[in-house]
């Protein structure tokens, strides 16, 4: 295979994990709506005995949020760095070898 083939083949990979995070952030957005009227319902002051047992139970709920977004983060990031090989820029954002299609792409962002 030669290096454009490689190339394209990165691309689609990333378009399509791309695709996958679109997918796993609507679940969690579902998941997201359906935790939080729960939490409406269910947890109040009445509900614990004192307020450390309601905030723990809280604490917890945030914690399993954050996990999550900080690896659909990373993986965000992973997709980032594949976008700039094949792109051909440098690790600074500017511009490296004009990427692998000769040129490279105008994105419009300027």
């Amino acid at each position: 295979m030669n290096r454009d083939g490689a190339y394209l083949r990165m691309l689609d990979a990333s378009a399509k994990m791309q695709w996958n995070v679109a997918m796993i952030l609507e679940a969690k957005a579902v998941e997201a709506e359906k935790a939080c009227c729960w939490f409406v319902n269910h947890v109040s002051p009445d509900a614990f005995a004192d307020h450390h047992g309601q905030l723990k139970e809280t604490t917890q709920a945030h914690g399993h949020v954050i996990e999550a977004l900080e690896g659909l983060t990373k993986l965000g990031q992973g997709l980032t760095r594949v976008l700039k090989a094949a792109l051909g820029q440098d690790g600074e954002g500017g511009e490296g070898g004009g990427g692998p299609f000769g040129g490279g792409f105008d994105l419009g962002d300027r």
